[in-house]
């Protein structure tokens, strides 16, 4: 049969169900169905166009998927049309997990180059390590390969077994390792630590279906070694499961207080959800690190905490991702993922921030480089919202901080040599060649990037040939020291010892500490109003 025979049988299946589901209404159902017949045989009339007189054969299934995609947004910036090669990534986002060998890992100059074995990974078990590079996969050249095809040759099913070939830095020969796949976890939490005797840090990476149980596992190890307030980092934690944003967030607030409710157009997709004394912790005060890039279940978490007076939000206004998708698998293996309802704070805030001039106009103003200079001027227009003990919060989309903290900005230098991966082949280096450094990791907090090691930095990116001056080297002096320093600590152990030392050297960070004051006097609140 042909692809034309096939779409016309199924526009007319399409209009005999309306025709068939409204009958027994009435006459505007009637005349709504014959209506979409019509603008389905317009779809069909420059489809059928386009086969036929277009200067190149068009593909059918990329032009179908096109349309669909074109019309979901047309609706909102989040409603989207997954095919099914790409759905079974995403949702292993979501899932925590995936069987393979376990490495985070970057293509280098067509060379594929290990970042870091994951934490309990087959991959960590057999020794392998940061700056590695697989050369040949069960006997193949590596050199050249594809993201994708990294997927489709260590991903397998648990118990399988791959052969790799590795170059490793400081060593003259290659070596075969032979790994056997494994469950690899999707961590979210991408690390936690003391900073001081008192002080928690958590970063939250994602809310995937293990969020709620890993922070659960961070905070009650955090508790035994004497932490008395939390710094609960969710910048460019773009979001994920609404079950576990609740959970989280269950975690810090007591019993039967509303945490986030959804309002849309059917009655079934309106929901109010609520807090339990199942798994709270400690009074004790919270500070929550937001940016532009924390969107969604992120807003979810801060805009309860904010609204219940349970901690203070400190950093830049949130993404303002506010609208609740359903996602609805399609008989192809495809997904489409739909906005049925929108999410609000307890207060009454809408977290979604307007979305009327169009989709690269929605994405490019939430990451435009315009700062304000105060709360004040960021609320200016905002509409006015009242948190349980009556402090003013503002609503207008995403979450605006108590306390405004500006992102440290890259400078030019070590923008181009992060882009140019240069801190991490020189981490890679240093750590190989003073592997002693790996023996005793307390005293590596005290750890410093001389000037000397500066030096030898600028002379192992001599071969890259950038165009960046002293001036531009000395502007970057104190970032390079964090970069360096971290990605010595990614090679000498993990990615978590990696963020935990980047977030060492942050400026947010470290200013966010300021705060911890008025964050007591916010929990002084929630002790005395929340029960």
């Amino acid at each position: 049969m042909s692809t034309r025979k096939k779409i016309l049988i199924l526009i007319t299946a399409i209009s005999f169900i309306f025709v068939i589901f409204y009958s027994g209404l009435n006459e505007r159902f009637l005349v709504a169905s014959d209506n979409i017949y019509e603008q389905i045989k317009r779809f069909m009339e420059v489809f059928n166009l386009a086969r036929q007189y277009y200067v190149e054969e068009i593909d059918s299934e990329e032009v179908v998927t096109g349309a669909i995609q074109g019309m979901l947004e047309r609706l909102d910036p989040h409603s989207v049309y997954i095919e099914a090669k790409k759905l079974r990534e995403i949702d292993e986002q979501f899932d925590g997990h995936y069987y393979g060998i376990g490495i985070e890992f970057v293509i280098k100059d067509k060379v594929l180059t290990i970042i870091s074995p994951i934490a309990g990974s087959p991959s960590e078990a057999l020794g392998l390590r940061p700056g590695d590079m697989i050369v040949k996969i069960e006997g193949e050249s590596a050199y050249g390969i594809t993201e994708q095809e990294v997927f489709n040759k260590l991903r397998g099913p648990k118990g399988s077994h791959v052969k790799v070939t590795i170059r490793r830095p400081g060593l003259d020969d290659p070596f075969d390792v032979t790994i056997i796949r494994d469950k690899i976890p999707i961590y979210s939490v991408m690390t936690s630590f003391m900073i001081d005797d008192k002080t928690g840090y958590v970063y939250l990476g994602r809310f995937a279906k293990t969020t709620g149980e890993e922070l659960e596992s961070a905070l009650l190890d955090l508790e035994n070694q004497g932490m008395k307030q939390l710094l609960l980092d969710l910048r460019g934690n773009s979001g994920g499961l609404l079950n576990q944003a609740i959970e989280v967030a269950d975690k810090f607030i007591k019993g039967n207080h509303k945490i986030v409710y959804t309002r849309g157009r059917r009655p079934e997709t309106n929901d109010d959800f609520y807090s339990t004394n199942k798994n709270t912790h400690p009074g004790y005060p919270i500070i929550i690190l937001i940016d532009k890039g924390s969107a969604s279940a992120s807003e979810i978490v801060a805009g309860a905490i904010q609204d219940l007076d349970r901690g203070l939000i400190v950093g830049e206004t949130s993404f303002g991702k506010g609208l609740v998708q359903n996602q609805i698998p399609m008989k192809d293996g495809s997904a489409l993922r739909l906005t049925t309802a929108r999410y609000y704070t307890p207060s009454g805030r809408l977290i979604q921030r307007p979305y009327d001039g169009g989709i690269m106009d929605y994405y490019e103003q939430a990451y435009d480089d315009v700062d304000p200079n105060s709360i004040a001027d960021s609320t200016a227009d905002k509409p006015v919202y009242y948190t349980l003990s009556g402090r003013k919060v503002y609503g207008g989309g995403g979450i605006t901080p108590d306390i405004l903290i500006k992102s440290e900005k890259l400078s030019k230098a070590a923008a181009t040599l992060m882009s140019k991966r240069a801190f991490f082949e020189f981490g890679s280096q240093y750590a190989t060649e003073h592997n002693y450094l790996a023996q005793d990791e307390a005293s590596f907090i005290d750890f410093e990037v001389t000037p000397e090691i500066i030096n030898e930095f600028k002379k192992s990116i001599k071969h890259l040939k950038l165009d960046i001056s002293d001036l531009d080297f000395a502007d970057a002096d104190e970032q390079m020291k964090v970069f360096i320093k971290a990605e010595i600590a990614r090679n000498l152990w993990d990615s978590k010892r990696y963020y935990q030392y980047r977030r060492m050297g942050d400026k947010q960070v470290i200013e966010a500490l300021n705060y911890f004051p008025q964050a007591t006097k916010i929990a002084g609140i929630d002790t005395r109003n929340v029960n």
